[in-house]
C-alpha cells in the first residue's frame, strides 16, 4: 500500500477473506495504521430495522474501509446492508422505493464552497448514486466561515475536501473529482451522462458555458445563492429553448465574463441576483465590494440553508414530482420576523351542561316522554336520521334520508337507527301505558314513512321495566377489563335480541374475539386510507368550543388522552392518508380498534335474516335492546361499524371503497365465519361490551324541534352547519 497523497479522497474497500486484502490489511496494522471495526454494533443495529431484512444482509460479514488521509480502517456493514441502515432513518420522508429511484442519478456540482454543502446533503440523504465534484481552488483560513472543514484541511483542493468528508459517510457512493475546475474544454466530459448539474461556482464564463452546454443536452440545472435563500431552477430538459438565466443577462457572450474583478463582477451578479430582492445587508455590502469588502459576503449558516434547498429540489426532480423553472426565496428571516403565538388547542376536559337534554327530559306527558325516548336512540355517527311528528294519538317516524353517509348503503344504517328509535319508543309507550299496535311502512305511496304507532291502552311490563336505561343508555367507548360474562348475562342478552326478531352472536376472549378485532382494525384502516370515508367519519366528530354538539359524537366521549387526541388530528390530515394509501402502510391506524376490542368482555353481534328494511329495522331494534339490557348489567356497550357492515354485494363494496373492494369482501368473509353466520342472515350491528368505568360525557341531541316533521328546513340547515364546521 502505498504513502496517502494529498489528493487521496476515495477510502479502499477491503476483504480479509480476499488473500491480497489480507495481507494489505496486515501491513496497514504492521505500519501503525488504527483499525475501528464495530460491524457487530452495526449488525445488532440492523436487525432491529422494521420489517427486519433478511439474512443474508444479516449474515453478511462486511468489509474494511481504509482511508489513507487518516491512516485508519473502519469495519462496515456490506453496501447493500450499509445503504440499508444509514437511510432507515429517511423514511417515510423518502421510501425506500424513491431512495432506490434516486439512487440512480449522477449529479454533478461545480463550485464546492456553497457546493460543499450541497454535495454532503444529496450524499446525507442518499439522493444519487454517483457525484461529480469540480473546483481549481484550495481551502484557504477565509473559508472556514462557511465551508466545513479544517485547518487540517488548508491547502487542500476544495473537491478533494468535499469528497473526503462525504467517504467518510458513506464508503460506497461513487464520487469523482476534478480538481483542476472546469473549462471549456473540461466540461463536456464533465456533463456526459449528468441528470443533474448545480453549479455554484463564482465564474461567471464558466456559469454562462455550463447552462449553454446543459441546454443543449437537456440536463436541468440548480442554482442556491445564499443570500434570502434564494433557490434558481433552470428545466433544459422541459424547455430546450429557454434562455439561460432566465434573460436576466439578455443576450450573453461567454467570453465577455473572462478574467473580470471581484468588483468588475457585481454589476452582473446584481442582474442575476435580481438587485432590488437582495436582502438589505447583501445589497449594502455589494456597494462596498472592491472599497471596504473584498469580495461578497457568504454565511455559515445560509450556505447550510442552501444545501437544503438543493437537495429538496432534487428530490422533487428525481422523482419526479412538479418543479417548474424558476425561482423562489426561502427567507430564514422574513419568517423569524412574522413569528406568532400558536392557536390553543380546544379544552375537550370540562363536561357541558347540556340545557335541552335537561328541559326534554322533564318534559311532562305520555307524547312528550315517547318523543324524548326517540331521541336518545343511538344512530351512526350521531347523524340522527330520523324526522318524529308525534301527537295524542300517536307518531309517525320518518326517515331523513338526506342525513346519510357513504358507509349508510341503502340507508340499511339509517334503518338500524331508526329499529332502535321505535324500540326507545315503545319502550316509553309501554311505561306511560299507551302502547299500541305499530305497523311499519303503512303507506307504499310514502316510502320514507317508516312506521306509524297508534297511542291506546295497552302496557307491556316486560318493556317498561327498561324504560330507565332506555332514558340512561350511552356510548362507553372506553377500555375494559375483560371478564367472563355470567350465564345469566348471555341468556338475557340473547334473549333480547330474539324478542325483536332478531339474533344474537357472542365472541368471547379465547373464542375468536381476538381475531375479529384484527379483522375489524383492518376494516378501520380502509376507512381511513378511503377518501370519502375519511372525510366522513371526521365530519361526524364535534369539538367542544367550536361546533354544534347537537349532532355528530362529542370528542370527549371518545375516551382519548391528549397525546391520543393529538394524533386524531394527524390522523384527520386527508393529504397524510393519501400518502399512506400510496405507500401501502397505516396499519397503526387500527390500532384504537384491536386495542380496544382486546380489552372488552365480548363482542355482541345483532344479525337479521334477511336484507329488506323491515329486516334492518328489527335488527335495530334487537340491537337497542341488547344494548340496553347489557347495560343493565353493568356493561359498558361501544357500536363497532365496520366498513363492510352494510355492504352486502359486489357493487355496495365497490360504491364503499373502489380501491379496497376486493379488501372489504375478504374481511366480511372472514368475520362472518369467526361469527359463524352463514346462508341469507345479514349482520345488523356489531357492539363491543366491556367491564370500564362510565364516560363522563353523553353525546347531546338535536332539540326536539328540530327532530319534528315541521321542522325539516330547519334540521337541513342545521345539518349543513354541522357538516361545514368539521374537518375534510
Amino acid at each position: 500500500m502505498s504513502a496517502p497523497t494529498d489528493d487521496a479522497h476515495r477510502a479502499v474497500l477491503l476483504d480479509e477473506r480476499v488473500a491480497a486484502d489480507a495481507q494489505t490489511l496486515r501491513r496497514l496494522r504492521d505500519g501503525g495504521v488504527a483499525v475501528l471495526d464495530r460491524r457487530d454494533a452495526q449488525r445488532a443495529e440492523l436487525a432491529t430495522v422494521v420489517p427486519r431484512p433478511g439474512d443474508s444482509l444479516l449474515d453478511d460479514p462486511g468489509l474494511l474501509a481504509y482511508y489513507p488521509w487518516r491512516r485508519t480502517v473502519v469495519g462496515v456493514l456490506g453496501p447493500q446492508a450499509f445503504r440499508l441502515l444509514r437511510l432507515d432513518r429517511n423514511r417515510n420522508k423518502i421510501t425506500r422505493a424513491e431512495q432506490q429511484q434516486l439512487a440512480r442519478l449522477t449529479v454533478g456540482v461545480v463550485g464546492l464552497s456553497v457546493g460543499h454543502a450541497v454535495a454532503h446533503t444529496l450524499a446525507l440523504e442518499g439522493l444519487c448514486g454517483a457525484l461529480r465534484l469540480a473546483d481549481f481552488d484550495t481551502v484557504d483560513l477565509s473559508n472556514l466561515n462557511r465551508i466545513p472543514a479544517t485547518v487540517f484541511d488548508l491547502g487542500v483542493n476544495k473537491s478533494v475536501v468535499a469528497a473526503r468528508r462525504i467517504a467518510e459517510l458513506d464508503p460506497y457512493l461513487q464520487v469523482t473529482v476534478h480538481q483542476g475546475g472546469l473549462t471549456s474544454e473540461t466540461m463536456e466530459p464533465f456533463c456526459d451522462g449528468l441528470d443533474v448539474l448545480v453549479e455554484e461556482c463564482d465564474s461567471l464564463d464558466i456559469k454562462v458555458l455550463l447552462r449553454e452546454l446543459a441546454r443543449a443536452r437537456g440536463i436541468p440545472v440548480l442554482m442556491e445563492t445564499s443570500d434570502r435563500g434564494l433557490l434558481d431552477v433552470e428545466r433544459f430538459d422541459l424547455e430546450p429553448d429557454r434562455p439561460i438565466f432566465h434573460g436576466l443577462l439578455g443576450q450573453v457572450d461567454a467570453r465577455a465574463f473572462v478574467d473580470l474583478s471581484t468588483k468588475d463582477k457585481a454589476p452582473h451578479v446584481m442582474r442575476i441576483l435580481d438587485a432590488p430582492a437582495l436582502s438589505s445587508r447583501m445589497a449594502a455590502s455589494m456597494v462596498e465590494v472592491g472599497q471596504s469588502l473584498t469580495t461578497w459576503p457568504q454565511l455559515g449558516g445560509d450556505v447550510a440553508l442552501g444545501g437544503a434547498v438543493i437537495a429538496t429540489a432534487l428530490r422533487r426532480l428525481g422523482l419526479g414530482q412538479p418543479l417548474p423553472s424558476g425561482r423562489v426565496r426561502i427567507d430564514v428571516e422574513d419568517q423569524l420576523a412574522a413569528l406568532a403565538a400558536p392557536t390553543v388547542a380546544l379544552p375537550v376536559d370540562e363536561p357541558e351542561l347540556d340545557a335541552t337534554e335537561s328541559q326534554d327530559a322533564g318534559a311532562t306527558g305520555a307524547a312528550a316522554a315517547v318523543r324524548h325516548a326517540i331521541r336518545r336512540a343511538p344512530s351512526g355517527g350521531n347523524i340522527q336520521p330520523w324526522r318524529v311528528e308525534v301527537d295524542e294519538n300517536g307518531l309517525q317516524l320518518h326517515l331523513a334520508p338526506e342525513r346519510t353517509t357513504t358507509m349508510d348503503v341503502a340507508h340499511r344504517g339509517s334503518y338500524v337507527a331508526l329499529g332502535a328509535a321505535l324500540y326507545n319508543a315503545r319502550v316509553a309507550a309501554a311505561a306511560a301505558g299507551v302502547l299500541g299496535p305499530v305497523e311499519l311502512f303503512p303507506d307504499p305511496a310514502a316510502p320514507n314513512l317508516v312506521a306509524t304507532m297508534h297511542f291506546g291502552t295497552g302496557s307491556d311490563p316486560q318493556l317498561a321495566r327498561h324504560a330507565p336505561a332506555v332514558l340512561a343508555r350511552s356510548t362507553n367507548r372506553g377500555h375494559g377489563q375483560p371478564q367472563p360474562l355470567s350465564p345469566q348475562c348471555r341468556e338475557d342478552l340473547a334473549d333480547a335480541a330474539i324478542a325483536e326478531g332478531a339474533a344474537l352472536h357472542l365472541l368471547e376472549p379465547g373464542s375468536g374475539l381476538e381475531a375479529a378485532g384484527e379483522l375489524l382494525a383492518a376494516a378501520d384502516r380502509l376507512r381511513y386510507l378511503t377518501p370519502a370515508l375519511h372525510r366522513e367519519m371526521f365530519a361526524e366528530l364535534s369539538w367542544p368550543g367550536r361546533d354544534t354538539l347537537d349532532v355528530g359524537i362529542d370528542v370527549r366521549t371518545l375516551g382519548l388522552d391528549e397525546a391520543d387526541l393529538t394524533r386524531l388530528t394527524i390522523a384527520g390530515r386527508p393529504e397524510v392518508m393519501e400518502l399512506l394509501e400510496q405507500w401501502g402502510q397505516g396499519h397503526a391506524l387500527g390500532e384504537d380498534t384491536r386495542d380496544r376490542v382486546r380489552t372488552s368482555s365480548a363482542l355482541a353481534v345483532v344479525t337479521v335474516a334477511g336484507a329488506e328494511p323491515e329486516d334492518f329495522l328489527r335488527g335495530g331494534a334487537g340491537a337497542e335492546a341488547v344494548w340496553v339490557r347489557a347495560e343493565e348489567h353493568g356493561l359498558g356497550v361501544h357500536p363497532v361499524s365496520p366498513v363492510f357492515l352494510f355492504g352486502l354485494d359486489a357493487a355496495d363494496r365497490d360504491g364503499l371503497s373502489a380501491t379496497f373492494a376486493d379488501e372489504l369482501a375478504d374481511l366480511q368473509t372472514a368475520f362472518r365465519a369467526e361469527l359463524g353466520v352463514g346462508g341469507s342472515a345479514v349482520v345488523a350491528l356489531v357492539l363491543r361490551l366491556s367491564h370500564a368505568a362510565a364516560t363522563p360525557v353523553r353525546s347531546r341531541r338535536l332539540a326536539l324541534r328540530s327532530a319534528q316533521r315541521g321542522a325539516a328546513d330547519g334540521l337541513e340547515n342545521g345539518y349543513a352547519e354541522y357538516r361545514d364546521g368539521h374537518p375534510g
